[in-house]
């Protein structure tokens, strides 16, 4: 349910950016612009779906042979869908209006670019478990919505042209903040399996779990303070989740460079002389206007799990393994058993 959620609004954040070229070049009657636009919106996400069918369902997969053919292909499948438009957009070129035209498909390219891709990278924590999925976002809200009442109740010094409204006051209250919520909520998710363990499929139940042994990053460690915390906290340990320690860089990010995306997107609204991309919540503006840090904390938050955090995953493994020809798994079974041998983690067997 929760990639559906995601895959509803990345449409219509992508229908909201679409919407404003189409405003802003309508009057010049580009032929098929629209039609392409959701051509190229449908082709990207049949790959990135793909991709993540692929990797999360292989043992479905092996089960069904009309989608062992479309995973086999699948790249191959994406990539003639996507020549197949670029071929229309070329036939589309009109003479009059060529610089507008390519204009336009760089324009969805573009939006390509900050709603699906970035939507994919969404999917992709959500499946490192829950917790990578709800503390971001809880801590992008939660700096809103302290900065915005750090700046209504101190806010004197402006931050940024681009914002008149936002002041340092705000920024700065919002900062500590969103670290010391960030801080709690990491303390409070930890401590259940549905929140931290990764999100696998599970062929023989035929859905989704969520139970595993937590790893060392959800299992509470005792910690030496450093000397100045220890005359405030009168204590010389303290025990903490090591995801809380992780928790403070993502609150970090959202709190310090989160909102740069807000002023990204409040640049873009005055290029073209509008006050929200659209007006589908009322008073709020659009579902663009809502998550426009979103996108950027997403891809931070995968960038980060990739550096720091995402070892070898042995479910994962054991998926691929499965898809294999008998012949292939009996090699990486006599492969490996020498290998532990070899190790000494396995006795060699007695001869006869």
């Amino acid at each position: 349910m929760l990639m559906l959620l995601v895959l509803g609004i990345q449409v219509k954040c992508f229908h909201e950016i679409i919407t404003i070229g189409y405003r802003v070049y309508h009057s010049y009657d580009l032929p098929w612009f629209r039609t392409l636009s959701w051509y190229f919106l449908l082709c990207v996400n049949y790959f990135f779906y793909g991709e993540t069918v692929a990797d999360y369902f292989a043992t479905f997969v092996q089960r069904e042979e009309q989608l062992q053919f479309l995973i086999r292909y699948h790249r191959f499948i994406s990539f003639a869908l996507y020549l197949a438009g670029f071929c229309m957009f070329v036939l589309s070129l009109v003479k009059k209006h060529y610089r507008l035209q390519f204009y336009m498909f760089a324009w969805t390219h573009v939006t390509l670019l900050i709603t699906v891709t970035q939507s994919h990278l969404v999917i992709q924590n959500l499946f490192e478990g829950m917790i990578w999925f709800l503390v971001p976002i809880s801590s992008v809200i939660c700096n809103d919505i302290t900065a915005y009442l750090f700046g209504f109740f101190f806010g004197r010094t402006p931050l940024i042209k681009l914002s008149p409204k936002k002041t340092w006051e705000g920024f700065i209250g919002g900062f500590f903040s969103t670290v010391v919520f960030g801080f709690i909520a990491a303390y409070v998710l930890s401590k259940y399996q549905y929140f931290v363990c990764p999100v696998e499929y599970r062929s023989d139940v035929n859905s989704f779990v969520t139970e595993c042994e937590p790893s060392e990053l959800f299992q509470l460690q005792t910690y030496s303070l450093p000397p100045f915390l220890k005359a405030v906290l009168r204590q010389e340990r303290v025990s903490l989740y090591p995801f809380q320690i992780h928790s403070i860089a993502l609150s970090t990010f959202a709190s310090l460079i989160g909102p740069f995306g807000g002023f990204f997107a409040s640049g873009f609204k005055r290029a073209f002389k509008i006050k929200d991309f659209a007006n589908t919540i009322p008073g709020h503006g659009g579902i663009m206007d809502r998550f426009d840090c979103q996108y950027l904390m997403a891809t931070f938050v995968h960038v980060y799990i990739t550096s720091f955090i995402r070892g070898p995953n042995p479910s994962k493994v054991l998926q691929q393994l499965l898809v294999l020809q008998p012949e292939q798994q009996l090699n990486i079974y006599k492969t490996l058993k020498t290998h532990l041998i070899e190790k000494g983690i396995l006795q060699p067997a007695l001869k006869v």
